[in-house]
């Protein structure tokens, strides 16, 4: 097959899921014999974070042919007052960017790579090439959060595509439900992510002079919230003093970043609470831990709650992040508790003071992964871009 993978958003330096998923699956393709081709669109130049195959041909339509498109000041001042009014709005102005000014390098590099099958990763890219470049070539679109969101926060003009895709894919089956809702007669698949597979989980029953609690994920405010990680653990730490926090995440944002840094200074936690930064050794970091520590409000199918997982960490969680009551089953593989500092407080506290359960917890949950191996879902993948290609055929 001939697959090309459309994420027109940024991957330059970008360490978030989005863009490891992306390499991910162009890589995993690449290497089961497929030709893959990438499509992107970022303001910067440069490489990526993460890995990506030298043979696999990855095209910015922001620098294209020779020529660099800025995205005019106007359309940002226009973006930035409607943002906080109305998400919906404010995405827009990047939807008419798009359709103004990338729509015929887009089209270019439809040209170049002759794809059989298109692999989008977001529902504007989607848009861009069903609605706007009226393609005939199969387009696949992917969810990485909740489908809802689409009918929400989204540019309608978005909504046509995702009816007119060959199918979308989404990561749980309440998100399946979710779109059903608002149209039936989408065609729908439910593939998550991969997880690895470690060979060796992290040791639970080990006697040991320090604990870990881990949080890794971009440090953010509104979605992942480790302001309330750092609240709960401050309450715990006089009675838990073998006990450390670490949390491993890209700022987002400076003044955030310093507010977290002045709560720490303010409960002179200096030496039991590390913002350790970015790291490539995911793994390791896991494996030196006790517990995963999550306090999003919300996601899409979380890579580092289920690598947590895989690595037979017990993780505490938020019951109202829907996905996560999708990857976890209260008490078996982990805790679920009220959203709120005192009830994640109290739900860390079940674990610090209980080894049994933190082992049993976290064997269970690296059980439960078993079912998103990579091998698991790329097959999953690679049936579903294989019979989507033989019916257009």
């Amino acid at each position: 097959m001939n697959i090309l993978v459309a994420n027109l958003t940024k991957m330059v330096d970008d360490s978030g899921g989005l863009a490891k998923v992306t390499c991910e699956f162009s890589n995993e393709m690449k290497r089961r014999g497929h030709c893959v081709t990438m499509v992107y669109s970022d303001e910067k130049k440069g490489n990526f974070y993460y890995p990506i195959d030298e043979d696999i041909p990855c095209y910015d339509i922001r620098h294209f042919e020779g020529k660099s498109i800025r995205y005019p000041w106007y359309l940002k001042v226009k973006r930035e007052i409607l943002r906080p009014i109305n998400k919906r709005k404010a995405r827009t102005v990047n939807t008419d960017f798009a359709q103004k000014y990338l729509l015929k390098n887009l089209s270019r590099v439809l040209e170049i790579t002759k794809p059989d099958v298109i692999v989008a990763f977001q529902s504007a890219a989607s848009k861009m090439l069903i609605c706007d470049l009226h393609t005939d070539i199969p387009v696949v679109t992917m969810s990485h959060g909740d489908p809802e969101d689409y009918f929400h926060t989204y540019p309608e003009a978005e909504i046509p595509a995702l009816e007119k895709s060959s199918v979308c894919q989404v990561l749980l089956p309440s998100f399946e439900a979710h779109l059903k809702h608002h149209l039936p007669k989408a065609k729908t698949v439910v593939i998550g992510n991969a997880i690895p597979q470690y060979n060796t989980g992290a040791d639970l029953s080990a006697e040991k002079k320090l604990y870990r609690i881990v949080f890794v994920g971009r440090l953010s405010k509104g979605h992942k919230r480790p302001h309330l990680l750092i609240e709960a653990f401050s309450g715990l730490a006089k009675n838990f003093p073998d006990w450390q926090l670490e949390l491993w995440g890209a700022e987002d944002g400076k003044a955030y970043y310093k507010e977290l840094q002045l709560m720490i200074h303010q409960k002179k936690m200096e030496k039991r609470i590390f913002l350790k930064g970015t790291t490539n050794h995911v793994e390791d970091v896991l494996r030196r831990a006790d517990i995963f520590a999550f306090p999003s409000a919300y996601e899409g199918f979380s890579l580092a709650l289920g690598e947590a997982m895989s690595m037979g960490l017990p993780s505490v969680a938020f019951k109202s992040c829907e996905s996560v009551c999708g990857m976890i089953e209260d008490g078996k593989t982990g805790i679920l508790c009220a959203d709120g500092v005192q009830p994640f407080q109290d739900a860390l506290q079940s674990l610090m003071q209980d080894r049994k359960l933190r082992v049993e917890i976290g064997r269970n949950a690296r059980v439960a992964m078993k079912s998103f191996a990579p091998d698991v879902i790329w097959d999953k993948w690679e049936n579903l871009l294989e019979g989507i290609v033989k019916e257009h055929h």
